[in-house]
């Protein structure tokens, strides 16, 4: 897992209007905690360099959407509910040794109650931890993509490295989380 940043440290995001990259465009290399100046509504972008988080409100709040390096030409293929994206931060992984990958997910709040711990993506968490409530989890190693129904379907939540004690530390407005993978495409 690593971040690719071209050779003189950008790192981009283009945002345009219209679906298949069309209409007006917005170039973005930093964090943008209000992108309500560049552009009324967002249907297709493209990420040519660099990890992202969109986020559909204002200062980084909001239904979460996590990009890699690639074209997405209209809003449903990064999972959007709609044309909304409102701020946006990049994101590069600090190395860890091996590349390893460790999360503990615990189905009651500040680590209490039954706990499993993955290594590796997870398509469907009722299966494999016999649950749907994730309460609070700790993510040692890697970053991780949560995603509110199985087969990495709905909602997003970006999750790096550290404690959380409640499921609303990682944006969440519930507990149901259904499948969650690894963030490997740097």
């Amino acid at each position: 897992m690593w971040c690719v940043i071209d050779v003189f440290g950008r790192v981009d995001i283009i945002f345009y209007e219209e679906r298949n990259f069309q209409g007006r465009s917005y170039e973005c290399d930093t964090d943008c905690p209000d992108m309500d100046p560049h552009f009324s509504r967002c249907n297709s972008i493209k990420v040519e360099s660099g990890c992202w988080v969109l986020y559909e409100r204002p200062n980084y709040s909001g239904f979460q959407y996590v990009l890699t390096r690639g074209e997405y030409p209209e809003y449903q293929r990064w999972m959007g509910y709609n044309d909304t994206i409102r701020s946006c931060r990049t994101f590069s992984y600090v190395s860890n040794i091996g590349g390893s990958y460790r999360v503990r997910i615990y189905d009651r709040p500040d680590f209490q109650g039954q706990m499993m711990e993955y290594s590796d993506d997870c398509e469907s968490i009722h299966q494999s931890f016999q649950c749907r409530s994730v309460h609070s989890c700790n993510v040692m190693e890697g970053y991780w993509t949560f995603y509110e129904n199985p087969s990495y379907q709905g909602r997003q939540y970006f999750l790096p490295p550290g404690e959380y004690r409640k499921f609303s530390d990682w944006g969440a407005v519930c507990a149901t989380i259904g499948s969650f993978r690894r963030i490997t495409d740097f």
